[in-house]
């Protein structure tokens, strides 16, 4: 039975990834720092409370057994003006969306590669080329995609895939305000599951060949 440790798996599409998972026979971990899923783990899921941003936190869920796929769908959002920027903001953003990925697949990936299989799948956001208001979440999802390059370069050869999906409007709880939607030429928000199918193919065995990929689910939107 293959395993899948989440970070964020507690709600929105991390939570809709492992119901996905469950229904395959997956055994799921589920880290947060205090949210749970009770329905998850009605199912089947273990939960587990750490912080993902802290080396050592993460170094102790390596401890808990082999993972055969990490998925990180922590993060937030962090919408300033540039211009208005502060140093803590800069930093909690890079913090949120970087190192979970990188301080997670240090406590994972050696174990992946031993085995020969393995999939790390993080989540970025699709968007126009420049938005100054928020800033400093995209430079630090830019930084997300470079890491998630060099985790794909590590792993090809034994087994391992690295991918990115990008992500436009997606209703995973929070509704999009009606200016946005002409921006999308889909005409909609997307749908959880759409990310999910997405999600399923590049953690399946199909999806071995496909790595260090950033693949759009936005319905269009940042094209």
């Amino acid at each position: 039975m293959r395993h899948a440790m989440i970070a964020g798996g507690t709600g929105g599409i991390g939570q809709g990834i492992a119901a996905d998972l469950l229904a395959q026979g997956w055994r799921v971990t589920l880290v947060s720092r205090s949210s749970r899923a009770p329905e998850l783990e009605a199912a089947g899921a273990q939960w587990v409370s750490a912080d993902c941003t802290q080396p050592s936190a993460c170094a102790a869920l390596g401890l808990r057994g082999p993972v055969d796929a990490l998925i990180v769908a922590t993060g937030g959002h962090h919408r300033i003006e540039l211009m208005k920027e502060t140093p803590q903001g800069w930093r909690e953003a890079s913090a949120r969306a970087l190192d979970p990925v990188l301080w997670l697949a240090q406590a994972t990936l050696p174990g992946m590669m031993e085995r020969g299989w393995g999939r790390i799948l993080s989540f970025t956001m699709a968007g126009p080329r420049a938005a100054p208001m928020v800033s400093a979440e995209r430079v630090a999802r830019a930084g997300l995609q470079v890491l998630m390059r060099d985790l794909a370069a590590l792993g090809a050869p034994h087994g391992v895939t690295a991918n990115c999906l990008k992500l436009g409007f997606v209703n995973s709880g929070s509704s999009v305000a009606p200016t946005h939607l002409p921006s999308i030429p889909a005409g909609r928000q997307g749908r959880v599951e759409e990310v999910v199918s997405a999600a399923r193919l590049l953690l399946s065995d199909q999806g071995a060949y496909i790595n260090g990929a950033e693949i759009p689910v936005s319905g269009g939107y940042g094209v």
